[in-house]
């Protein structure tokens, strides 16, 4: 179906922060998650909040003025050592929950500084 208007990627995904979160997304995204942050383009960054990018992922945070964290909808990451990450974000005083597994994965959440569900899946096997 190449070229008869199908979906064929993810470019980003775009999670909201309120305004005045950019460090607290740093110590998080790029900090604990280990995804570094790149800049914005000039004629975005007057609006605020961060981008992270790591080959294949690339995470926008926007600010948004009436902000309310998304505690259902969310990214889900694949990670290398679950369970070393999952030490660092509880050791930064993060809550992580662990989840039913998933065929071929192991599963936790934690939230974001903002209260945005995270999901962190290991591959298994």
């Amino acid at each position: 179906m190449s070229g008869a208007g199908t979906v064929i990627g993810i470019d980003h995904v775009q999670l909201a922060m309120p305004e005045g979160g950019e460090a607290e997304a740093r110590r998080f995204y790029a900090d604990l998650l280990g995804i570094p942050e790149v800049p914005k383009p000039s004629n975005l960054s007057q609006r605020g909040g961060c981008w992270f990018h790591r080959a294949g992922l690339k995470i926008h945070l926007g600010v948004e003025k009436q902000f309310s964290p998304a505690r259902k909808a969310h990214p889900a990451f694949i990670v290398d050592n679950l369970l070393a990450l999952i030490s660092r974000l509880e050791a930064a005083g993060f809550e992580a929950t662990e989840d039913e597994p998933l065929a071929g994965f192991v599963r936790w959440y934690v939230s974001d500084p903002f209260g945005n569900r995270i999901e962190l899946m290991q591959p298994v096997g």
